[in-house]
Order: C-alpha cells, then sequence, then structure tokens
C-alpha cells in the first residue's frame, strides 16, 4: 500500500511541478485513509469497497468532525488515486466512482438490532480465558458506546465499580463519564480478578491485553470482533464502532434526551448526534406501516 501510495504522489508531482502544496496535500489525504484501512484491519487496496468508503466518509464526519468541504477534497483526493492506480492497471476496481461528490451526504449510522447483539455476545465462550475478556470488552463498548480507541486506552483507574461509571478521555482530551449496567460490572470483575492476573507481565495499567500481556490495540480489537461475528453466523460485516452506534441508537429508541445520547457520545455538536435520529424515525415509521390498519391497506 505504502509503496501504491509513493508511486502516485511521484506521479503528482511530475505533472504539478510548480506545486509543493498539492503534493502535501495529497499525501496527507492518503496517509489518514491508509490509517484508517489499517485500523479496520484492511492491508490491501483492492479489499476497498463501496461499503468501506460509506464507512470512512461516516468516520471523517463523526470521529474526525469534518465539514462537508474538507470531506469532499479527502474524498476527491481518493477518486484521483484509484483513477490512477486503474490507469495503471494496478487495480481494476474504483469504489470512489459510485460516490457522487457534489451529494456526499452523511451516511445513516450502522447498528446492531438486540438480537443480533445477543447472537454476537452469545456466541463467545466464557469458559476460556480470551473469551471472558471479549465478552468483557464488548459489554462495555456497547453499554458505554466507547469508540474502538477509547477502549483500547482504557486504565483500570477510569473505572469505579462502586458507582459503576468509567471516566474517558476522548477525542481532544475531553474528559466524560458514562455510567455501565450490572452485566458489564460482572463481566469486567471476572475478567480483572480471573484473566487479566494471569497474562499481564508487564507494570502497565491497561485493561484489556492480550495473552502476551500487551495492551489490544484498536487493529487488535478490530480483529476479534470479526472472529467473534464469523463464530456468530451473522452474515454481516461488523466493525466496533457498530458497538457505539447501537448504544446511541438504543437509547433514543427508549426515550432518551438527544442532548443525554450527546454528553455520553462525546460529541462537541449536537448536530453530530442527530444523525441518529434519523435511524430512530426510520424504524418508528416502518413499524408503523407494519403494525397500523390503514398503513397495510394502502401498500
Amino acid at each position: 500500500m505504502n509503496e501504491q501510495i509513493e508511486r502516485f504522489l511521484n506521479y503528482i508531482s511530475q505533472i504539478n511541478t510548480n506545486s509543493e502544496h498539492t503534493r502535501d496535500a495529497y499525501e496527507r489525504d492518503l496517509h489518514k485513509f491508509r490509517d484508517f484501512l489499517h485500523r479496520e484491519g484492511i492491508e490491501k487496496l483492492e479489499m476497498v469497497d463501496r461499503s468501506i468508503v460509506l464507512n470512512y466518509i461516516s468516520y471523517l464526519r463523526e470521529e474526525c468532525m469534518l465539514k462537508n468541504n474538507s470531506v469532499l477534497r479527502r474524498v476527491s483526493t481518493l477518486r484521483s488515486f484509484y483513477t490512477y492506480l486503474n490507469e495503471y492497471g494496478i487495480l481494476s476496481a474504483n469504489p470512489f466512482v459510485l460516490v457522487k461528490l457534489g451529494s456526499v451526504r452523511r451516511q445513516v449510522p450502522e447498528f446492531l438490532f438486540y438480537d443480533e447483539l445477543d447472537a454476537l455476545f452469545d456466541s463467545i465462550d466464557i469458559e476460556t480465558a480470551a473469551g471472558l475478556r471479549d465478552r468483557a470488552m464488548f459489554e462495555l463498548i456497547y453499554a458505554c458506546g466507547l469508540r474502538v480507541s477509547e477502549a483500547a486506552a482504557l486504565k483500570i483507574s477510569d473505572l469505579d465499580f462502586s458507582e459503576c461509571i468509567v471516566h474517558i478521555l476522548g477525542k481532544g482530551n475531553k474528559e466524560r463519564v458514562v455510567p455501565f449496567h450490572d452485566v458489564a460490572k460482572e463481566f469486567l470483575l471476572r475478567y480483572l480478578r480471573e484473566v487479566r492476573p494471569l497474562w499481564c507481565a508487564d507494570d502497565h495499567a491497561f485493561v484489556f491485553i492480550n495473552q502476551h500481556g500487551r495492551p489490544l490495540t484498536s487493529r487488535g480489537i478490530q480483529y476479534i470482533l470479526d472472529q467473534t461475528v464469523k463464530k456468530s453466523g451473522l452474515m454481516l460485516r461488523v466493525h466496533p464502532h457498530m458497538l457505539r452506534h447501537s448504544f446511541a441508537t438504543h437509547m433514543l429508541d427508549n426515550g432518551a434526551d438527544l442532548r443525554l445520547v450527546q454528553e455520553l457520545l462525546g460529541h462537541a455538536s449536537l448536530s453530530t448526534t442527530q444523525i441518529y435520529t434519523h435511524v430512530t424515525r426510520e424504524r418508528l415509521k416502518n413499524a408503523y406501516n407494519s403494525a397500523f390498519p390503514r398503513a397495510k391497506v394502502s401498500k
């Protein structure tokens, strides 16, 4: 991937000999995209499809909090990059062709329904050490609406079991406090008592670690989730952020105030949180159309 990026940047330098700024801007955009792919466990450019492109756009808006013009610029860079790869026979497909630059909108977040979450969590074998860690980790991510990077960075001192709250240092070093429920508490305590002491050789306080005692990375958590989804039998591509989306959607479904959800998610702007209201409204409409007699007749 790095070699392909470098070849493209050299190509840009050749056709724009008077502008170093153009090359620098392309380089920043491409490296950001590469880092996102690595975070998602995607190692090759040919693995990128339209759904991943849309997830990236969602990531730019929701996590990076970029404005529309900045998103459009990055999409334009990547579209040019893939066009170059196509023209020089390096790749045969361009997933950015199907994304219209003039109408890139905030993607409605993907989330899991309750039965899908149950299937995912129930497929984890909590009789194994790794399974107990995984169940505790995914329960907490869902219970608190954590970003995967926040889960990876979590320290034991951030957990307050007496109050059932977690202290989170989010984007822009913004702190927030989020409660967690008794089920998450139970699995967390079991993991911390039964598993973590067996694995933790280094003197660090990260909560979620691997069998070698090292802190799990965001990519590591994505890999574990991928394997869990395969075992569950769910015919879905699930990324860790979907647990965060599910948290927000389910909170609003059950009557939570929008500003409360904003605070729990750590969103700087209420407009970022409002995207979830589109999901809940759509579900309300579907429920109405399937249950209300006259709606059934009019179909």
